[in-house]
Protein backbone atom coordinates (compact mmCIF):
# COMPACT_ATOMS: atom_id res chain seq x y z
CA UNK A 1 0.00 0.00 0.00
CA UNK A 2 0.78 3.63 -0.25
CA UNK A 3 3.29 5.21 1.98
CA UNK A 4 0.68 7.72 3.38
CA UNK A 5 -1.75 5.03 4.20
CA UNK A 6 1.36 3.36 5.95
CA UNK A 7 2.62 6.01 7.84
CA UNK A 8 -1.12 6.71 9.14
CA UNK A 9 -1.62 2.89 10.23
CA UNK A 10 1.54 3.11 12.40
CA UNK A 11 0.93 6.10 13.74
CA UNK A 12 -2.48 4.72 14.69
CA UNK A 13 -4.42 7.50 12.41
CA UNK A 14 -7.75 8.49 12.02
CA UNK A 15 -8.33 6.87 8.31
CA UNK A 16 -7.94 3.05 10.24
CA UNK A 17 -11.96 2.35 9.55
CA UNK A 18 -11.08 3.48 6.02
CA UNK A 19 -8.71 0.96 5.87
CA UNK A 20 -10.43 -1.86 7.47
CA UNK A 21 -13.61 -1.35 5.11
CA UNK A 22 -11.53 -1.23 1.94
CA UNK A 23 -9.75 -3.82 2.58
CA UNK A 24 -13.12 -6.22 3.20
CA UNK A 25 -14.01 -4.78 -0.06
CA UNK A 26 -10.98 -5.88 -2.02
CA UNK A 27 -12.05 -9.40 -0.46
CA UNK A 28 -13.99 -9.30 -4.15
CA UNK A 29 -10.54 -9.34 -5.75
CA UNK A 30 -9.89 -12.47 -3.97
CA UNK A 31 -12.53 -13.78 -5.12
CA UNK A 32 -12.14 -12.78 -8.73
CA UNK A 33 -8.27 -13.86 -8.48
CA UNK A 34 -8.53 -17.63 -6.96
CA UNK A 35 -10.83 -18.09 -9.76
CA UNK A 36 -8.67 -17.22 -12.09
CA UNK A 37 -6.01 -18.58 -10.79
CA UNK A 38 -7.23 -22.18 -9.71
CA UNK A 39 -8.50 -23.21 -12.71
CA UNK A 40 -4.76 -22.96 -14.45
CA UNK A 41 -3.57 -26.47 -12.08
CA UNK A 42 -7.04 -27.65 -11.58
CA UNK A 43 -7.23 -28.15 -16.05
CA UNK A 44 -3.93 -30.69 -15.97
CA UNK A 45 -6.23 -33.26 -14.02
CA UNK A 46 -9.13 -32.24 -15.08
CA UNK A 47 -8.58 -33.66 -18.32
CA UNK A 48 -7.36 -37.21 -16.78
CA UNK A 49 -11.22 -37.30 -14.99
CA UNK A 50 -12.86 -36.31 -18.35
CA UNK A 51 -11.47 -37.49 -21.73
CA UNK A 52 -13.52 -34.97 -23.59
CA UNK A 53 -11.46 -31.96 -22.09
CA UNK A 54 -7.91 -33.70 -23.25
CA UNK A 55 -9.14 -34.39 -26.40
CA UNK A 56 -10.30 -30.85 -27.77
CA UNK A 57 -9.03 -27.68 -27.69
CA UNK A 58 -12.42 -26.29 -27.81
CA UNK A 59 -13.66 -28.15 -24.74
CA UNK A 60 -10.71 -27.09 -22.83
CA UNK A 61 -11.20 -23.46 -24.04
CA UNK A 62 -14.85 -23.66 -22.99
CA UNK A 63 -14.31 -25.16 -18.97
CA UNK A 64 -11.63 -22.62 -18.53
CA UNK A 65 -13.46 -19.38 -20.27
CA UNK A 66 -16.97 -20.79 -18.89
CA UNK A 67 -16.59 -18.41 -15.74
CA UNK A 68 -15.83 -15.22 -18.52
CA UNK A 69 -18.77 -15.93 -19.77
CA UNK A 70 -20.56 -15.38 -16.51
CA UNK A 71 -18.51 -12.98 -15.32
CA UNK A 72 -19.22 -11.12 -18.64
CA UNK A 73 -22.88 -11.73 -17.60
CA UNK A 74 -22.63 -10.82 -13.45
CA UNK A 75 -20.70 -7.52 -14.72
CA UNK A 76 -23.86 -6.35 -16.97
CA UNK A 77 -26.55 -7.21 -14.24
CA UNK A 78 -23.86 -5.88 -10.99
CA UNK A 79 -23.71 -2.70 -12.78
CA UNK A 80 -27.57 -2.31 -12.10
CA UNK A 81 -27.93 -3.65 -8.93
CA UNK A 82 -24.72 -1.52 -7.44
CA UNK A 83 -27.01 1.39 -8.06
CA UNK A 84 -30.86 -0.15 -6.98
CA UNK A 85 -29.72 -2.61 -4.33
CA UNK A 86 -26.95 -0.98 -3.08
CA UNK A 87 -22.98 -1.45 -2.89
CA UNK A 88 -23.14 -3.92 0.27
CA UNK A 89 -25.62 -5.52 -0.62
CA UNK A 90 -24.20 -6.48 -3.63
CA UNK A 91 -20.82 -7.91 -2.00
CA UNK A 92 -23.10 -9.73 0.29
CA UNK A 93 -24.65 -11.34 -2.54
CA UNK A 94 -21.31 -11.99 -4.71
CA UNK A 95 -20.14 -14.02 -1.76
CA UNK A 96 -22.86 -16.19 -1.70
CA UNK A 97 -23.01 -16.98 -5.55
CA UNK A 98 -19.01 -17.69 -5.03
CA UNK A 99 -19.85 -20.46 -2.71
CA UNK A 100 -22.88 -21.66 -4.48
CA UNK A 101 -20.43 -22.29 -7.75
CA UNK A 102 -17.36 -23.19 -5.88
CA UNK A 103 -19.58 -26.31 -4.46
CA UNK A 104 -21.05 -27.03 -7.34
CA UNK A 105 -17.23 -27.44 -9.17
CA UNK A 106 -16.09 -29.99 -6.74
CA UNK A 107 -18.84 -32.14 -6.81
CA UNK A 108 -19.83 -32.22 -10.83
CA UNK A 109 -20.27 -35.08 -12.33
CA UNK A 110 -19.99 -34.48 -15.78
CA UNK A 111 -18.29 -32.07 -18.06
CA UNK A 112 -21.71 -30.33 -18.32
CA UNK A 113 -22.12 -29.65 -14.70
CA UNK A 114 -18.43 -28.64 -14.15
CA UNK A 115 -19.26 -25.83 -16.78
CA UNK A 116 -22.35 -24.70 -15.33
CA UNK A 117 -20.55 -24.36 -11.78
CA UNK A 118 -17.91 -21.92 -13.61
CA UNK A 119 -20.45 -20.31 -14.77
CA UNK A 120 -22.35 -19.62 -11.29
CA UNK A 121 -18.70 -18.88 -10.06
CA UNK A 122 -17.96 -16.62 -13.09
CA UNK A 123 -21.21 -14.46 -12.17
CA UNK A 124 -20.02 -14.25 -8.70
CA UNK A 125 -16.66 -12.53 -9.98
CA UNK A 126 -18.64 -9.90 -12.32
CA UNK A 127 -20.76 -8.84 -8.92
CA UNK A 128 -16.99 -8.65 -7.11
CA UNK A 129 -15.28 -7.23 -10.43
CA UNK A 130 -17.87 -3.90 -10.44
CA UNK A 131 -18.42 -3.71 -6.59
CA UNK A 132 -14.96 -3.64 -5.13
CA UNK A 133 -13.55 -0.92 -6.79
CA UNK A 134 -16.74 0.95 -7.25
CA UNK A 135 -17.32 1.12 -3.15
CA UNK A 136 -13.76 1.66 -1.57
CA UNK A 137 -13.36 4.79 -4.11
CA UNK A 138 -16.92 5.88 -2.69
CA UNK A 139 -15.92 5.29 0.82
CA UNK A 140 -11.75 6.23 0.45
CA UNK A 141 -10.73 9.92 1.33
CA UNK A 142 -9.43 11.88 -2.33
CA UNK A 143 -5.66 11.66 -0.62
CA UNK A 144 -5.57 7.82 -0.33
CA UNK A 145 -7.92 7.13 -2.81
CA UNK A 146 -5.78 5.24 -5.75
CA UNK A 147 -3.95 3.40 -2.81
CA UNK A 148 -7.11 1.67 -1.01
CA UNK A 149 -8.94 1.61 -4.48
CA UNK A 150 -5.70 -0.46 -5.69
CA UNK A 151 -6.20 -2.92 -3.00
CA UNK A 152 -8.69 -4.72 -4.95
CA UNK A 153 -6.02 -5.34 -7.47
CA UNK A 154 -3.23 -6.28 -5.17
CA UNK A 155 -6.04 -8.95 -3.58
CA UNK A 156 -6.83 -10.44 -6.90
CA UNK A 157 -3.16 -11.26 -6.97
CA UNK A 158 -3.37 -12.83 -3.47
CA UNK A 159 -6.19 -14.59 -4.58
CA UNK A 160 -4.24 -15.43 -7.81
CA UNK A 161 -1.15 -16.76 -5.70
CA UNK A 162 -3.14 -18.71 -2.88
CA UNK A 163 -4.70 -20.56 -5.80
CA UNK A 164 -1.49 -21.17 -6.95
CA UNK A 165 -0.18 -22.17 -3.29
CA UNK A 166 -3.70 -24.77 -3.21
CA UNK A 167 -2.84 -26.34 -6.80
CA UNK A 168 0.74 -27.43 -5.92
CA UNK A 169 -0.90 -28.79 -2.40
CA UNK A 170 -3.55 -31.07 -4.26
CA UNK A 171 -1.34 -31.62 -7.37
CA UNK A 172 0.42 -34.77 -6.02
CA UNK A 173 -2.62 -36.13 -6.24
CA UNK A 174 -4.46 -34.60 -8.78
CA UNK A 175 -7.40 -33.95 -6.28
CA UNK A 176 -8.78 -31.07 -9.04
CA UNK A 177 -11.92 -31.35 -7.00
CA UNK A 178 -10.69 -30.31 -3.57
CA UNK A 179 -9.02 -27.61 -5.85
CA UNK A 180 -11.97 -25.85 -7.40
CA UNK A 181 -13.62 -26.27 -4.00
CA UNK A 182 -11.78 -24.53 -1.97
CA UNK A 183 -13.13 -21.54 -3.17
CA UNK A 184 -15.67 -21.78 -0.46
CA UNK A 185 -13.06 -20.69 2.20
CA UNK A 186 -12.86 -16.75 0.73
CA UNK A 187 -16.51 -16.69 -0.05
CA UNK A 188 -17.29 -17.76 3.54
CA UNK A 189 -15.00 -15.02 4.67
CA UNK A 190 -15.93 -12.41 2.56
CA UNK A 191 -19.86 -12.95 3.70
CA UNK A 192 -18.40 -12.50 7.40
CA UNK A 193 -16.60 -9.38 6.45
CA UNK A 194 -19.29 -7.23 4.77
CA UNK A 195 -21.34 -7.32 8.17
CA UNK A 196 -19.15 -4.84 9.56
CA UNK A 197 -18.84 -2.67 6.38
CA UNK A 198 -21.29 0.78 5.59
CA UNK A 199 -22.75 1.48 2.61
CA UNK A 200 -21.59 4.04 0.70
CA UNK A 201 -21.93 7.85 1.43
CA UNK A 202 -22.80 8.95 -2.04
CA UNK A 203 -25.02 5.70 -2.64
CA UNK A 204 -26.94 6.60 0.63
CA UNK A 205 -26.83 10.24 -0.21
CA UNK A 206 -28.58 9.65 -3.73
CA UNK A 207 -31.06 7.58 -2.38
CA UNK A 208 -32.44 9.85 0.00
CA UNK A 209 -30.95 9.13 2.84
CA UNK A 210 -28.75 12.00 3.84
CA UNK A 211 -28.15 11.95 7.71
CA UNK A 212 -27.03 8.20 7.21
CA UNK A 213 -24.48 9.45 4.15
CA UNK A 214 -23.39 12.09 6.69
CA UNK A 215 -22.53 9.73 9.56
CA UNK A 216 -20.28 7.67 6.84
CA UNK A 217 -18.10 10.64 6.31
CA UNK A 218 -17.79 11.65 10.17
CA UNK A 219 -16.87 8.12 10.32
CA UNK A 220 -14.52 7.79 7.25
CA UNK A 221 -12.71 11.41 7.25
CA UNK A 222 -11.01 13.75 8.88
CA UNK A 223 -11.90 17.46 9.90
CA UNK A 224 -15.02 19.02 8.48
CA UNK A 225 -17.23 17.24 6.04
CA UNK A 226 -19.57 19.73 5.02
CA UNK A 227 -17.66 20.20 1.45
CA UNK A 228 -17.80 17.25 0.72
CA UNK A 229 -21.00 16.37 1.47
CA UNK A 230 -22.21 19.46 -0.65
CA UNK A 231 -20.19 18.13 -3.98
CA UNK A 232 -22.40 15.11 -3.00
CA UNK A 233 -25.57 17.37 -3.05
CA UNK A 234 -24.93 19.19 -5.87
CA UNK A 235 -23.93 16.34 -8.17
CA UNK A 236 -26.87 14.09 -6.98
CA UNK A 237 -29.15 16.96 -7.55
CA UNK A 238 -28.24 17.88 -11.02
CA UNK A 239 -28.12 14.33 -12.31
CA UNK A 240 -31.41 12.83 -11.22
CA UNK A 241 -33.28 10.58 -13.20
CA UNK A 242 -30.15 10.41 -15.80
CA UNK A 243 -29.84 7.17 -17.46
CA UNK A 244 -27.15 5.01 -18.74
CA UNK A 245 -27.79 6.78 -22.15
CA UNK A 246 -26.21 9.81 -20.82
CA UNK A 247 -22.84 7.93 -21.39
CA UNK A 248 -23.25 8.58 -25.08
CA UNK A 249 -23.54 12.28 -24.52
CA UNK A 250 -20.56 14.57 -25.80
CA UNK A 251 -18.83 15.89 -22.94
CA UNK A 252 -19.12 12.17 -21.74
CA UNK A 253 -17.70 10.21 -24.60
CA UNK A 254 -13.78 10.21 -23.44
CA UNK A 255 -14.80 8.91 -20.36
CA UNK A 256 -16.63 5.81 -22.54
CA UNK A 257 -13.91 5.53 -24.24
CA UNK A 258 -11.14 5.14 -21.95
CA UNK A 259 -12.72 3.32 -20.50
CA UNK A 260 -13.91 0.54 -22.51
CA UNK A 261 -10.70 0.78 -24.58
CA UNK A 262 -8.71 -0.01 -21.48
CA UNK A 263 -11.13 -2.57 -20.74
CA UNK A 264 -10.18 -4.35 -24.13
CA UNK A 265 -6.66 -3.72 -23.97
CA UNK A 266 -6.25 -5.46 -20.34
CA UNK A 267 -7.51 -8.54 -21.67
CA UNK A 268 -6.06 -8.96 -25.41
CA UNK A 269 -2.30 -7.73 -24.43
CA UNK A 270 -2.81 -11.70 -23.16
CA UNK A 271 -2.79 -11.39 -18.98
CA UNK A 272 -5.16 -14.12 -18.42
CA UNK A 273 -4.02 -16.35 -21.05
CA UNK A 274 -0.55 -16.22 -19.12
CA UNK A 275 -2.63 -17.04 -16.01
CA UNK A 276 -5.52 -19.75 -16.70
CA UNK A 277 -2.75 -21.47 -19.20
CA UNK A 278 0.80 -20.44 -16.69
CA UNK A 279 1.11 -24.26 -15.85
CA UNK A 280 0.84 -25.44 -19.37
CA UNK A 281 3.04 -22.78 -20.82
CA UNK A 282 5.52 -23.78 -18.60
CA UNK A 283 4.95 -27.83 -19.22
CA UNK A 284 5.49 -27.19 -22.62
CA UNK A 285 9.24 -26.12 -22.02
CA UNK A 286 9.90 -28.92 -20.41
CA UNK A 287 8.72 -29.21 -16.97
CA UNK A 288 6.99 -32.02 -15.53
CA UNK A 289 3.30 -30.83 -14.05
CA UNK A 290 4.43 -30.30 -10.39
CA UNK A 291 7.14 -28.41 -11.36
CA UNK A 292 5.03 -26.16 -13.88
CA UNK A 293 2.86 -25.87 -11.08
CA UNK A 294 5.33 -24.54 -8.51
CA UNK A 295 7.32 -22.38 -11.25
CA UNK A 296 3.72 -20.58 -11.19
CA UNK A 297 3.73 -19.79 -7.41
CA UNK A 298 6.63 -17.88 -8.46
CA UNK A 299 4.94 -15.99 -10.93
CA UNK A 300 2.58 -15.38 -8.03
CA UNK A 301 4.72 -14.31 -5.98
CA UNK A 302 5.88 -11.45 -8.35
CA UNK A 303 2.60 -10.62 -9.73
CA UNK A 304 1.62 -9.69 -5.57
CA UNK A 305 5.00 -7.90 -5.05
CA UNK A 306 4.66 -5.45 -8.14
CA UNK A 307 1.31 -4.85 -7.42
CA UNK A 308 2.19 -3.69 -3.94
CA UNK A 309 4.90 -1.31 -5.65
CA UNK A 310 2.34 -0.18 -7.80
CA UNK A 311 0.16 0.71 -5.14
CA UNK A 312 3.25 2.41 -3.54
CA UNK A 313 3.69 4.96 -6.45
CA UNK A 314 -0.21 5.11 -7.58
CA UNK A 315 -0.94 8.07 -5.67
CA UNK A 316 2.67 9.83 -5.55
CA UNK A 317 3.21 9.49 -9.72
CA UNK A 318 0.18 9.04 -11.20
CA UNK A 319 -2.12 6.90 -12.92
CA UNK A 320 -0.60 7.57 -16.57
CA UNK A 321 2.92 6.87 -15.73
CA UNK A 322 2.46 3.62 -14.54
CA UNK A 323 0.07 2.47 -17.73
CA UNK A 324 2.99 3.67 -20.16
CA UNK A 325 6.14 2.14 -18.27
CA UNK A 326 3.96 -1.13 -18.08
CA UNK A 327 2.43 -1.41 -21.21
CA UNK A 328 6.03 -0.57 -22.67
CA UNK A 329 8.13 -3.40 -20.15
CA UNK A 330 5.11 -5.53 -21.32
CA UNK A 331 5.61 -5.18 -25.55
CA UNK A 332 9.15 -5.79 -24.93
CA UNK A 333 8.50 -9.27 -22.70
CA UNK A 334 6.33 -10.70 -25.05
CA UNK A 335 8.64 -10.04 -28.44
CA UNK A 336 11.26 -11.82 -26.41
CA UNK A 337 8.64 -14.59 -25.57
CA UNK A 338 7.60 -15.03 -28.91
CA UNK A 339 11.92 -15.39 -29.67
CA UNK A 340 12.30 -18.04 -27.31
CA UNK A 341 9.10 -20.37 -28.31
CA UNK A 342 9.97 -19.96 -31.87
CA UNK A 343 13.15 -21.52 -31.33
CA UNK A 344 13.32 -25.42 -31.43
CA UNK A 345 13.88 -28.29 -28.49
CA UNK A 346 12.97 -25.67 -25.41
CA UNK A 347 14.57 -27.17 -22.66
CA UNK A 348 17.17 -26.11 -19.80
CA UNK A 349 18.13 -22.44 -20.42
CA UNK A 350 15.37 -21.76 -22.49
CA UNK A 351 12.92 -22.62 -20.02
CA UNK A 352 14.39 -20.98 -17.42
CA UNK A 353 14.38 -17.95 -19.26
CA UNK A 354 10.73 -18.22 -20.57
CA UNK A 355 10.02 -18.29 -17.01
CA UNK A 356 11.82 -15.51 -16.01
CA UNK A 357 10.03 -13.36 -19.42
CA UNK A 358 6.99 -14.63 -17.86
CA UNK A 359 8.10 -12.57 -14.45
CA UNK A 360 8.83 -9.79 -15.94
CA UNK A 361 5.86 -9.54 -18.20
CA UNK A 362 3.72 -10.48 -15.19
CA UNK A 363 5.65 -7.44 -13.17
CA UNK A 364 4.79 -5.03 -16.13
CA UNK A 365 1.04 -5.91 -15.82
CA UNK A 366 1.18 -5.70 -11.92
CA UNK A 367 2.32 -2.15 -12.07
CA UNK A 368 0.22 -0.86 -14.88
CA UNK A 369 -2.83 -2.06 -16.67
CA UNK A 370 -3.44 -4.53 -13.87
CA UNK A 371 -4.32 -1.92 -11.34
CA UNK A 372 -5.00 1.53 -12.96
CA UNK A 373 -7.28 -0.44 -15.01
CA UNK A 374 -9.72 -0.89 -12.29
CA UNK A 375 -9.33 2.36 -10.42
CA UNK A 376 -9.95 4.46 -13.53
CA UNK A 377 -13.10 3.22 -14.18
CA UNK A 378 -14.36 3.69 -10.46
CA UNK A 379 -13.08 7.71 -10.63
CA UNK A 380 -13.91 8.70 -14.34
CA UNK A 381 -17.73 8.08 -14.65
CA UNK A 382 -20.36 10.70 -13.10
CA UNK A 383 -22.22 9.71 -9.52
CA UNK A 384 -25.61 9.32 -11.29
CA UNK A 385 -24.11 6.26 -13.77
CA UNK A 386 -21.24 5.23 -11.65
CA UNK A 387 -22.42 1.71 -11.23
CA UNK A 388 -24.01 1.04 -14.40
CA UNK A 389 -21.04 2.91 -16.53
CA UNK A 390 -18.48 0.38 -14.48
CA UNK A 391 -20.79 -2.47 -15.25
CA UNK A 392 -20.13 -1.59 -19.25
CA UNK A 393 -16.47 -1.48 -18.58
CA UNK A 394 -16.39 -4.30 -16.85
CA UNK A 395 -18.47 -6.19 -19.19
CA UNK A 396 -16.28 -5.19 -21.88
CA UNK A 397 -13.38 -6.42 -19.96
CA UNK A 398 -14.83 -10.07 -19.03
CA UNK A 399 -15.88 -10.48 -22.95
CA UNK A 400 -12.38 -9.47 -24.10
CA UNK A 401 -11.30 -11.92 -21.13
CA UNK A 402 -13.83 -14.77 -22.76
CA UNK A 403 -12.61 -14.17 -26.30
CA UNK A 404 -8.52 -14.51 -25.11
CA UNK A 405 -9.29 -17.71 -23.14
CA UNK A 406 -11.21 -19.70 -25.30
CA UNK A 407 -9.11 -18.57 -27.99
CA UNK A 408 -5.67 -19.28 -26.66
CA UNK A 409 -5.27 -22.90 -27.08
CA UNK A 410 -6.45 -22.62 -30.59
CA UNK A 411 -4.76 -19.98 -31.72
CA UNK A 412 -1.40 -22.10 -30.58
CA UNK A 413 -2.46 -25.30 -31.43
CA UNK A 414 -2.69 -23.17 -34.77
CA UNK A 415 -0.57 -20.34 -35.23
CA UNK A 416 1.95 -21.38 -32.58
CA UNK A 417 2.81 -19.83 -29.30
CA UNK A 418 5.63 -17.68 -30.89
CA UNK A 419 3.02 -15.84 -33.38
CA UNK A 420 0.32 -16.06 -30.33
CA UNK A 421 3.07 -13.75 -27.96
CA UNK A 422 4.17 -11.51 -30.96
CA UNK A 423 -0.10 -11.11 -31.38
CA UNK A 424 -0.13 -10.04 -27.59
CA UNK A 425 3.12 -7.76 -27.99
CA UNK A 426 1.50 -5.72 -31.14
CA UNK A 427 -1.67 -5.18 -28.87
CA UNK A 428 0.46 -3.96 -25.62
CA UNK A 429 2.59 -1.44 -28.09
CA UNK A 430 -1.53 -0.48 -28.99
CA UNK A 431 -2.19 0.03 -25.71
CA UNK A 432 0.89 2.08 -24.73
CA UNK A 433 -0.62 5.13 -27.33
CA UNK A 434 -3.95 4.68 -26.63
CA UNK A 435 -2.58 5.50 -23.17
CA UNK A 436 0.39 8.80 -24.39
CA UNK A 437 -3.09 9.84 -26.59
CA UNK A 438 -6.55 9.47 -24.29
CA UNK A 439 -6.00 8.25 -20.99
CA UNK A 440 -6.42 11.34 -18.39
CA UNK A 441 -4.83 11.98 -14.73
CA UNK A 442 -6.62 11.29 -12.07
CA UNK A 443 -4.43 11.62 -9.06
CA UNK A 444 -5.25 13.43 -6.06
CA UNK A 445 -8.77 14.89 -7.35
CA UNK A 446 -11.95 14.65 -5.69
CA UNK A 447 -14.98 12.48 -7.60
CA UNK A 448 -16.57 15.68 -8.15
CA UNK A 449 -13.52 17.56 -9.23
CA UNK A 450 -13.15 14.89 -12.27
CA UNK A 451 -16.33 14.84 -13.35
CA UNK A 452 -16.10 18.86 -13.35
CA UNK A 453 -13.21 18.28 -15.35
CA UNK A 454 -14.89 16.14 -17.97
CA UNK A 455 -18.03 18.41 -18.09
CA UNK A 456 -15.27 21.63 -19.23
CA UNK A 457 -13.64 19.21 -21.68
CA UNK A 458 -10.46 19.33 -19.31
CA UNK A 459 -7.88 16.83 -18.41
CA UNK A 460 -8.17 14.04 -21.45
CA UNK A 461 -4.79 13.46 -22.42
CA UNK A 462 -3.26 15.92 -19.51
Amino acid sequence: MSTTIVNDVLRGGGDRFVYLVSAMAALNGLLFGFDTGIISGAILFINDTFPAVENSALIEGIVVSGAMAGAATGAALGGRLADRIGRRRLIMLSAVVFFLGSFLMAVAPTVEILVAGRLIDGVAIGFASVVGPLYISEIAPPRIRGGLTSMHQLMVTIGILSSYFVNYAFSGSGAWRWMLGAGMIPAVVLGIGVLKMPESPRWLYSHGKPDRARAVLRRTRQGDIEQELGEIKETVERESGTSLTKLLEPWLRPALVVGVGLAILQQITGINAVMYYAPTILESTGFGSAASILATVGIGVVNVVMTVVAIAYIDRVGRRALLLVGTAGMTVTLAILGVIFYLPGLSGVLSITATVCLMLYISFFAIGLGPVFWLLISEIYPLAVRGSAEGVATVTNWLANLAVALSFPILTANIGPSSTFWLFGVFSAVAFAFTFKLVPETKGRTLEAIENDLRENVGVGD
